[in-house]
Parts: C-alpha cells; sequence; structure tokens
C-alpha cells in the first residue's frame, strides 16, 4: 500500500523538487512566446563534445556534474547547449563567485559578456526535433524585423533536469541578436532555413 501510494505522489515530488533550490541565471520565457532578453554578465564552465549535441547522449551534462561536485560549486539554472559542434554551459551563481573554478581537461571557465539575444520559451522534450522546430520559428521572425537581425546562431536553454518527465520539462532557444545597420545589412551569419 505505501509503495502504491508513493507511485502517485512521485510525479508531484520530482516536479516540487525542480522547482527548489536552485537559483537561476535569468526568467523563464513563457511557454509558446518570443522576446527579447537582455542577458546578463555570467561566468561559464563549458565543456565541448567535439560532434552534434543531439549525438553527446548526456555525457556534457555528465562531465559537467562531476566538476561542479568536485569544486562545491551550487547547480543553477538554466543550462545552454550549443548543438553544432556540441558545447554545454552551467553557471556560477553569485553565492559561489569566489569559490575557486580552475580549467581543466574537460571544462574551461569563461566569462560571458552581457549579450541580447531573441527567445521561445518551449515545454516538451529536449530532442533534436523540438529544437528545429522552434529555432525555425526564431530564424522567420528575425527575417522579418527590420530593426534586428541574427548576430550568432542558435542554441538550446534547458531548465529542468533529466529527471522531469518530458511533458513537464521547459526549454527556450535563445538566438543573438544586434540592431541592423546599413554595414551589416548583406550579413546573415545564420543561415540555416
Amino acid at each position: 500500500m505505501v509503495y502504491i501510494k508513493f507511485i502517485f505522489a512521485l510525479p508531484f515530488l520530482l516536479f516540487t523538487l525542480n522547482l527548489m533550490g536552485f537559483e537561476a541565471m535569468h526568467e523563464k520565457t513563457p511557454v509558446g512566446e518570443i522576446k527579447i532578453l537582455q542577458l546578463p554578465a555570467r561566468t561559464a564552465l563549458e565543456a565541448n563534445a567535439g560532434q552534434s549535441y543531439f549525438s553527446e547522449n548526456n555525457g556534457l551534462f555528465r562531465t559537467l556534474f562531476r566538476y561542479i561536485s568536485k569544486h562545491d560549486l551550487s547547480m543553477t539554472t538554466p543550462v545552454e547547449a550549443e548543438i553544432e559542434p556540441g558545447k554545454m554551459r552551467f553557471f556560477v551563481g553569485g553565492k559561489d563567485a569566489n569559490k575557486s573554478r580552475p580549467n581543466t581537461d574537460t571544462v574551461e571557465v569563461k566569462e560571458l559578456e552581457p549579450m541580447q539575444v531573441l527567445a521561445i520559451g518551449i515545454r516538451g522534450s529536449y530532442d533534436e526535433e523540438n529544437f528545429l522546430e522552434n529555432r525555425d520559428r526564431l530564424v522567420r521572425w528575425i527575417r522579418e524585423q527590420a530593426d534586428y537581425e541574427a548576430a550568432g546562431d542558435p542554441y538550446a536553454v534547458y531548465w529542468d533536469g533529466p529527471y522531469i518527465p518530458w511533458f513537464l520539462k521547459r526549454s527556450e532557444i535563445h538566438l543573438p541578436i544586434r540592431l541592423r545597420t546599413q554595414e551589416s545589412d548583406t550579413i546573415q551569419p545564420f543561415q540555416n532555413p
């Protein structure tokens, strides 16, 4: 009987645990909404795959998780993932700002400048199909704008851990953008779709 109660309570417990205890680097973009965000300067811990992110099978996450565990750093949200080639970034939260964060053979510490991005909020699986579908929506949106243009490649932003059911997972896609200038009218850094 206790086992059956635990099975029914497990989804609620996982959902609650997911909302607690993590410092967020910025607010979530509402599901289905496209908006412009100003990301602050951040300290990133970055691991590289050398292959497509979607071919990586969580190896980058494990590498970064081992690093923060070894150096007594707290987990923050979200986690960012570049797709080609695959890279993943964890971020150092405010309470860990003065802790040691050495570069290693597998993790590089980077100071990222503030950045303006176009973001779309997503619910669902962290798979390639979901990424590509929503990436294409952002690219179409930015191409229709007179004032902004792409300034880099789109990347994934993941808010939930692997233990959260796919239908509850929240993510985003960010596309770096900049104000369009006459000199840049012919430049299109990101050419897909």
